[in-house]
């Protein structure tokens, strides 16, 4: 029997390893770790980002380095955290019996990959969670260095502004200047009246000539000036304020842009941290099974 139980052994071949060619329960450690690390990293850039960010001008770090650095600090995240995930992916993973070096190599470099990509689903669950408002305020700091916030809201200001109080009062106020040597003492001009007729007309883009002439015949009566002057001044002050406008427009547009072209930068220097990330995973966990079967 012992003889006949030989001849089947040889001619099925040699016993196949029964361990499976992925161990999860290394990756999923691995991938925590890595997660957990990343996540620390993350938060503790966030903090140092916001202490060198000031509200006041001329204070704490520019636009440009704060992006920079943020860049770098993302990078540097995932140098880490990928390399620890990798390495206790392939340091922790079952030994592999009469397996070929090049398919132990391969099973490796696969592991660290497999906990690379765990660890960055982990990540980004985590980031859209309580944890993703945090670190969104960040970022909502460091975009407020640019001072686009405040561009975007300088058009809407001066038209929405009553005529008292902001741009608008002060465009108003200008019409009805006049020389503080003259006696004459002309009725008071209904200035929100007139402040009306302006916010309609800036959002229309056109004064109307009847405008222009019942406003000016206000302002000849306050000032003392003649008719065609006052309409003069009128058409200048209104000019005046749809130039504020026009500018605060552009300043928006360009913020936009600004942010736009900043989000693209912050897109193509996160994929190239995760490619890093991914390299460094695998490469990690070929050093870490190398010295797992040592």
């Amino acid at each position: 029997m012992a003889f006949v139980y030989a001849e089947t052994v040889d001619e099925l071949g040699p016993a196949r390893d029964p361990a499976s060619a992925v161990s999860w329960g290394a990756i999923v450690a691995g991938a925590v770790a890595a997660a957990a690390l990343s996540l620390i990293l993350l938060m503790l850039g966030v903090g140092l980002g916001l202490s060198s960010v000031s509200p006041w001008g001329h204070y704490g770090t520019s636009a440009a380095t704060f992006g920079v650095s943020s860049i770098l600090w993302v990078t540097l995240t995932q140098l880490l955290a990928c390399a620890m995930g990798g390495y206790l992916a392939g340091r922790l993973r079952t030994k592999w019996v009469a397996v070929h070096t090049d398919e132990v190599y391969f099973r490796d470099t696969a592991h660290g990959f497999l906990a690379w990509a765990v660890a960055s689903l982990a990540t980004a669950a985590l980031l859209t969670s309580v944890i993703g408002s945090i670190v969104g305020a960040g970022v909502q700091a460091g975009a407020s260095v640019a001072g686009g916030v405040a561009a975007a809201a300088a058009g809407s200001e001066i038209v929405k502004s009553d005529s008292e109080t902001g741009p608008m009062g002060y465009f108003v106020d200008s019409l009805f200047r006049k020389d503080l040597n003259t006696a004459s003492a002309a009725p008071a001009a209904p200035l929100s009246e007139v402040a009306r007729i302006f916010r309609h007309s800036i959002r229309t883009g056109l004064l109307p000539a009847e405008d222009v002439r019942y406003v000016g015949q206000l302002v000849a009566q306050r000032t003392g000036l003649s008719q065609q002057e006052a309409e003069k001044r009128v058409t200048d002050t209104y000019a005046r304020a749809q130039a504020k406008l026009t500018d605060a427009q552009t300043a928006a547009r360009e913020a936009a842009d600004k942010a736009r072209k900043a989000s693209a930068y912050v897109a193509l220097w996160l994929f190239i941290s995760l490619l890093i990330g991914a390299f460094v995973a695998s490469l990690a966990a070929t050093f870490g099974g190398r010295q797992r079967d040592a």
